[in-house]
């Protein structure tokens, strides 16, 4: 088995063109063609994470935040990433992060934060626009139906939880087949007039060109008609941050102690208690501020989320929560997430959970 084959399944659970401008998910080391020993999972990698992944043979290691955000200039060891890279390319270490994508996908980090909170009736906190494409074709009637369920199979047609969503209308195509061709319908050189269905659907736009291929393959015509178009829509399922509610409103002193305990904090920074029950909850996994004013918009009764600046925790203005449980901390159930999709997609191989905790933050609660 090779490390493409693992690759493959990440990028179809959190495809990279997800992720944001900035981002530098995907493989950052080593070669695709590599077969695949083992891999482990962590959220940053560091010398001790590279030298579990030596002493337990694994030569794939999936993280989370990438070890190479900008370019490297000079790979001398100058600096810790350089280090790292070095070590990681002198051991045949392959290194894939997955980032911002992972974050951007409802059930990816944030999706994750929302379960372990026990959240009802997720959806995304700021749903992203450009994500969807629409396809037109033109099919004769009595084939509409083997067109329609090959895209439907390559994955077109999804509206938030509903599958195999489409829209038909029927109409009259003409066509004039020239001296070279060989027409499924008609004849060379004459007109011909066929009663067709115009077949709508709409799919996520990374996926274009399989749906293309699944219409070509399955349309009966030998020059099959379509036509794609760039949707504005918001895709409901992609963007960032979640927010969802509480099976049931929680005081403010509770709600707090609850987040004391899941992310195994001593501390959580927050905002003033404003007094009221919490129920309706907004999260963003690592640095979140962005997001201040949609969770506002949303009527959240708090905003989980790390790395706040003093200023931002003015953002609130007395409407809304603010609790600050810290980067490392928000995002330490990415690593069980990332193993429970490679375990569940490749059982037979070995996926471990680093045992190092990368956390360069620590807390003096007193000697």
């Amino acid at each position: 088995m090779k490390i493409s084959e693992i690759i493959t399944a990440l990028e179809q659970w959190a495809p990279p063109v997800l992720q944001e401008d900035y981002d530098n998910a995907g493989l950052i080391t080593g070669s695709p063609l590599w077969h695949f020993n083992g891999v482990l999972v962590c959220l940053d990698i560091t010398a001790a994470v590279l030298q579990e992944a030596k002493t337990t043979n694994c030569n794939l290691v999936v993280v989370h935040h990438p070890i190479i955000f900008k370019g490297l200039k000079k790979i001398t060891g100058r600096t810790y990433v350089e280090k790292l890279v070095i070590d990681a390319i002198k051991n045949d270490i392959a290194i894939y992060a997955i980032h911002t994508n992972l974050d951007n996908v409802l059930h990816g980090v944030n999706g994750k934060i929302a379960a372990l909170l026990g959240l009802k009736n997720i959806s995304v906190l700021a749903a992203h626009s450009n994500q969807l494409k629409k396809l037109f074709s033109f099919v004769p009637v009595a084939q509409a139906t083997q067109v329609r369920a090959a895209v439907f199979a390559a994955g077109a047609g999804h509206i938030g939880n509903y599958s195999e969503c489409s829209f038909n209308a029927n109409g009259t195509g003409t066509f004039k087949a020239g001296a070279s061709t060989q027409p499924y319908v008609g004849k060379q050189g004459l007109l011909h007039e066929e009663d067709e269905i115009k077949i709508e659907v709409v799919f996520p736009a990374w996926i274009e060109q399989q749906v293309v291929a699944a219409l070509l393959k399955s349309h009966p015509y030998e020059e099959a008609t379509y036509d794609i178009m760039m949707l504005e829509n918001k895709h409901a399922q992609i963007g960032s941050g979640v927010v969802g509610v509480l099976p049931s409103p929680l005081s403010e002193s509770l709600f707090l102690d609850k987040l004391l305990e899941i992310f195994k904090v001593p501390v959580v920074r927050h905002t003033a208690l404003m007094g009221r029950p919490i129920e309706r909850v907004a999260v963003c996994g690592g640095a979140g501020s962005f997001l201040i004013s949609k969770a506002l918009e949303e009527e959240a009764d708090v905003y989980i989320t790390a790395d706040m600046k003093y200023h931002e925790f003015f953002d609130a203005a007395g409407n809304m929560l603010i609790a600050d449980v810290g980067h490392y901390e928000s995002e330490q159930y990415t690593c069980d997430l990332i193993l429970s999709f490679l375990q569940e997609k490749f059982p037979t191989f070995a996926s471990l959970k680093t045992s190092v905790v990368t956390n360069p933050v620590k807390y003096y609660t007193g000697g």
